[in-house]
């Protein structure tokens, strides 16, 4: 199938930069979100990030004009009802996931393929609610969506082969890396990647370095660009909490269980970068250890 208008729910985090680069490639795109705020705050990201680009020389300005003549927001589920693919992106909470597919899944034409960014949710579940789960996958970008290249084409066991060649089909048309997985928790990425944050986190409590120096030794000696404790900041300590419960819940294991310092630091709000307190501090201009946890 041709798509033509990509609809994406949720315009935050991650969605508005799914808008951004879908638009970037010539779709156009309707992204929803609840409310006026949050939609005003995501669309606002997408100019300054389309700003920042022309004043690098990436872009000219009429390009710049173009992608965002391309985006269009709203707060209703019927503009969404055109749409050929419709990626859902909001809160990595089930409950509120398949209410809103069963809200979509009522308006948008029978003929379009809905995907998830869940970070690990089963793509199943949230199929099982629609009455297209054929036509149901996983599109799992990664933060930021508009420079990182990997996108997880998830498969679950209802996905057509025909909805999987759109998926994989679309990736590669935005200019990402696609690449099959199977519906299984944590997929690939987050699969190693989370008990390695988590294991980080256990060397922490056990004393074997500090914030600083744990993350200074991955970067000098694994050539990672970021250590594993600012990176949990990154994506962000709620999300991260979010993850070990299904991987845990499926997996039964030690090494995706939530470490006494995340759950401490998830009761007192700390979420990372996102709430300006996690591991780091990250109130000034660069980020320093936060010394609450000394």
């Amino acid at each position: 199938m041709e798509i033509k208008q990509v609809g994406v729910l949720g315009c935050g985090l991650m969605g508005h930069g799914i808008a951004q680069v879908a638009a970037q490639a010539g779709y156009d795109v309707v992204v929803r979100e609840v409310d006026q705020g949050k939609l005003d705050k995501g669309l606002g990201k997408i100019e300054k990030q389309l700003g920042r680009a022309v004043e690098k020389g990436r872009m000219e300005q009429n390009e710049a004009d173009a992608v965002r003549g391309r985006i269009k927001g709203t707060l209703d589920y019927s503009d969404l009802a055109d749409s050929d693919l419709v990626i859902e992106a909001i809160t990595e909470d089930l409950d509120m996931k398949l209410e809103m597919w069963r809200e979509v899944d009522s308006v948008v034409k029978p003929e379009a393929v809905f995907a998830t960014n869940t970070s690990s949710l089963p793509v199943i579940d949230q199929a099982a609610v629609t009455s297209r789960p054929e036509s149901f996958l996983g599109l799992h970008y990664f933060n930021p969506a508009q420079v990182m290249k990997l996108v997880e084409v998830v498969r679950g066991i209802t996905t057509s082969d025909e909805a999987f060649a759109v998926g994989t089909d679309f990736a590669k048309s935005i200019g990402k890396l696609g690449i099959p997985t199977r519906d299984s928790a944590g997929f690939i990425v987050n699969r190693l990647l989370v008990p390695y944050m988590l294991d980080a986190i256990r060397a922490y409590e056990e004393g074997v370095g500090s914030v600083d120096e744990i993350d200074a030794a991955m970067k000098a000696g694994a050539a990672h660009p970021m250590g594993p404790l600012q990176l949990s900041d990154f994506v962000g300590l709620d999300t991260l909490g979010s993850i070990c419960d299904v991987m845990f819940d499926e997996f039964r294991e030690r090494r995706f269980a939530r470490p006494p310092t995340l759950r401490k630091m998830l009761a007192a709000g700390w979420y990372g970068q996102k709430s300006g307190m996690g591991f780091y501090d990250w109130s000034g201009d660069e980020p320093v250890p936060n010394p609450q946890l000394s």
